[in-house]
């Protein structure tokens, strides 16, 4: 082959493959979730009943950010910022953190978290229903109301066994389990190697209060969000595939 017969032919090869990468991305891109497919979901659920496995998924799933209020307010007073040093003021004093501040940290992460551009899966907040209704409030002022709202459902005695076997890696809060989903090596991270810890809470007592309180707290506002017609429940007494099946389809239809 003379040498501008090769040159042509290497010339079309590199035009074939230019029209295929192009092709490529088109498909890429049309995939991502637009603001127009947004997801603004809260998980709702008992200690241990799946939401530490269902959020990070649902974020990965639908690229958006999972705020979890536990760990943006330890967030917020290890940065020392104004609301993290009004936050620490209160829990050093023994009180609780006033509702006006969980719902400016939440709107704090929604006004400069990237990952929250297409939406939120919200977790362990609210708690009640003035926390509730601030949320309300906060939310339709950013022309961004909830669309879903969902509650994992599992029997309190299933939730004893599951927790008081639960082990946890602190540093990445990656959590296992004794018998049902056990480290590949006993006691330790299966990523880092790093001892597991089992939390002090997680046994049948302290396990029984905290269920009482999460049932007295929670039962309102599981009404409340039920009258705005939101609500969803899951049995998550079900393998994880199938309750996240299940929550697939809870999104798939406030997409319609």
């Amino acid at each position: 082959m003379a040498a501008s017969d090769e040159l042509a032919y290497l010339k079309s090869l590199v035009g074939q493959l230019t029209d295929k990468i192009k092709e490529l991305e088109a498909k890429t891109v049309a995939k991502k979730p637009t603001p127009a497919q947004q997801l603004r979901t809260i998980l709702v659920g008992p200690p241990g009943a799946g939401k530490g496995t269902q959020a990070p998924r649902i974020r990965d799933e639908f690229c958006v950010c999972h705020l979890a209020t536990g760990d943006m307010l330890r967030e917020q007073v290890s940065q020392k910022t104004p609301l993290g040093v009004e936050a620490k003021k209160i829990m050093d004093a023994g009180g609780l953190v006033s509702d006006d501040i969980m719902v400016g940290i939440i709107k704090d992460q929604l006004e400069n978290n990237k990952e929250c551009k297409n939406g939120f899966v919200l977790d362990g907040f609210p708690r009640t229903v003035p926390q509730a209704e601030k949320l309300d409030t906060m939310l339709q002022s950013r022309k961004e109301p909830l669309d879903s709202v969902v509650e994992l459902e599992i029997p309190d005695q299933l939730l004893i066994s599951r927790i008081t076997g639960r082990l946890v890696h602190p540093a990445s809060g990656r959590t296992y389990h004794r018998e049902f989903h056990p480290p590949k090596k006993p006691m330790t991270d299966d990523v880092t190697g790093e001892p597991l810890i089992q939390r002090s809470d997680d046994n049948i007592d302290a396990l029984t209060k905290r269920l009482r309180v999460f049932h007295s707290q929670t039962s309102p506002v599981v009404d409340y969000y039920k009258k705005k017609g939101l609500w969803h429940g899951i049995d998550a007494a079900q393998a994880p595939p199938v309750v996240w099946d299940n929550l697939r389809k809870v999104f798939a239809q406030q997409r319609k």
